[in-house]
């Protein structure tokens, strides 16, 4: 009888524990429950208030730069006007590069000024912004749940020897049953190595950048030397002003003319292309790579390995570090779109706005502009000079996204698709070649912008890209919204003799469309564009491999 009372302690005591731990999953559940409905409630002001933060945060930048600039002397004579001088502001702030006041205009403190505001307005600025402000919150979160937990403790009564036997026999249960807080940790450290990570990439392009290129300049380059020696710039300001316009992609520079002084200067392009490339399109893939490295110098951080292989949106919330797989898809890309770029600047403008340098200057000066096409918007040639073919093409990389990739694979997968059939494989790689409709519309009008080429520069009023957009898109429609009022339409905007800029004896004026006057090659082309536009509901549901965010 003496041994079955702590026996029946034991049994008590143990239906307790077990009661206690049945309450603390069901409340648990339900938090989640209720926690994951306030997340969706609140998804929507979440978003809106952070773009009231961006906004804000833009706003302050400009309104502060444009006091600063005010306050400081002009080169010339003349101050700009208070509009202008917050307009160039503004574009400094929001790497828009769009300019009212000549940039010479601009004395030396002043164009310091305007390389902190594009640094301070880059994206990669401000997403260490943001990582900055999450590493903060996660800290403060931790701190004050701690000190929670060393309170309740305090205030915990002693419990019997018993009750500690058994809770040391369910230790491991004890020390899994809070995977919230480890999660929660894992995020903050995650969040942390990359705010390191990010600030070191940044850090060092903008430091090797301007080093490099005033190096390059004071060293190597008496040209380029000799044309900021004439428009009186230092040579550091200019080396630190191109590179932060360049990795921040706002596409400004000290001198009126951009880089046309320099289009002979090829060392110096070929420096300021990668700056283009790693602040904008390979960001991601650079990311990748500092984070893999130091993934594999810090074993026990497991999570850089993680976000190294699967990306970190889901763990941190940060967009510009992507999967693996994703960022070696983003750079064949990139190299894919440039190349397609080079190829059709050279073909269009190797006599022509090419016309007078040598071979080696020509490929470069058409990659720099292939690459600044991609949202940084330093030119090294007069672009209303190019073919329309080669402006519509450059159009169309503005309009993308810097992170669109071609990726004909699925984001997530079970294990079971890891190893799809060949069958399957030869499927979606079929499906993965499908365009959307814009990218038809757009290669069919560069593709009539080829063929009609002589006629567009001898016959601009009637040959003219609007025109030709005119005669191309009403064949085909956008989208199933605008089928009546683009697809298949018999409206043309004509053919005049009379707007002829040197007129033709020999013209008559006939009632056809454009058409009539394309030539055969630009005939056979409206042909596939008329049996493209019947088919069009075949290819309605294209573009799905190509990922624009």
């Amino acid at each position: 009888m003496a041994e079955a009372h702590p026996r029946r302690v034991l049994s008590t005591s143990s239906s307790a524990l077990e009661l206690h731990k049945a309450m603390l999953s069901a409340m648990s559940s339900l938090v989640t429950d209720r926690v994951a409905r306030l997340r969706r409630a609140l998804r929507t002001p979440l978003r809106l208030g952070s773009l009231l933060l961006h906004a804000a945060y833009f706003l302050a930048v400009s309104f502060l730069g444009y006091l600063i600039l005010r306050t400081l002397s002009f080169r010339v004579s003349r101050r700009p006007r208070g509009i202008d001088v917050f307009f160039t502001a503004v574009s400094a702030a929001t790497v828009s590069s769009m300019s009212t006041v000549e940039m010479e205009a601009f004395s030396n403190s002043q164009l310091i000024v305007i390389t902190f505001l594009m640094f301070l307005g880059g994206e990669v600025f401000v997403s260490l912004a943001g990582l900055a402000s999450q590493w903060h919150s996660l800290r403060k979160d931790a701190t004050h749940k701690s000190q929670r937990v060393e309170s309740h403790a305090e205030l915990e009564m002693p419990i019997s020897a018993t009750t500690v036997d058994l809770e040391d026999d369910n230790n491991d249960n004890r020390n899994t049953s809070s995977p919230t807080m480890d999660a929660k940790k894992r995020r903050l450290g995650a969040v942390r190595a990359l705010f390191w990570v990010v600030l070191s990439v940044l850090l060092s392009a903008h430091v090797l950048g301007a080093v490099t290129v005033a190096a390059y300049v004071a060293r190597g380059a008496a040209a380029t030397r000799r044309t900021l020696r004439e428009k009186a710039l230092n040579v550091w300001t200019f080396a630190a002003f191109a590179t932060a316009s360049t990795f921040s992609s706002c596409g400004y520079l000290p001198t009126n003319e951009n880089m046309i002084p320099f289009k002979r200067d090829v060392g110096l392009q070929l420096l300021l292309i990668p700056q283009a490339l790693l602040g904008n399109t390979l960001f991601p893939p650079l990311l990748w790579a500092c984070v893999r490295a130091l993934a594999a110098a810090l074993m026990p951080m497991p999570m850089l390995a993680d976000m190294a292989r699967h990306g970190s949106r889901e763990l941190t919330g940060y967009c510009h570090l992507l999967p693996a797989k994703r960022c070696a898809m983003l750079a064949a890309t990139v190299a894919a779109l440039v190349a397609v770029q080079v190829a059709l600047v050279c073909g269009m403008e190797w006599g022509g706005a090419l016309a007078g340098m040598g071979p080696w200057e020509k490929m470069v000066n058409a990659a720099f502009l292939a690459v600044n096409s991609r949202h940084t918007g330093e030119s090294t040639i007069d672009l209303s000079t190019l073919a329309p073919a080669v402006l519509v093409l450059f159009v169309l990389m503005m309009y993308l996204p810097p992170y669109t990739t071609w990726f004909p694979f699925e984001e997530t997968s079970s294990t079971k698709d890891h190893h799809p059939k060949q069958s399957q494989l030869g499927i979606k790689l079929i499906k993965s070649t499908v365009l959307s409709q814009l990218s038809y519309l757009t290669i069919f009008v560069i593709a009539i912008c080829i063929t009609e080429a002589r006629k567009l520069k001898e016959d601009p009023l009637n040959f003219n890209v609007l025109s030709i957009v005119v005669e191309v898109v009403r064949q085909v429609p956008f989208c199933h919204i605008f089928c009546s009022a683009y697809g298949n339409v018999g409206f043309s905007m004509g053919y005049s003799c009379s707007r002829q800029i040197n007129p033709d004896q020999l013209c008559t004026d006939r009632w056809t469309g454009l058409a009539g006057r394309c030539s055969d090659s630009g005939k056979l082309i409206l042909i596939l564009v008329m049996f493209f536009g019947r088919l069009k509901k075949f290819s309605m549901k294209g573009g799905k491999a190509w990922k624009l965010s």
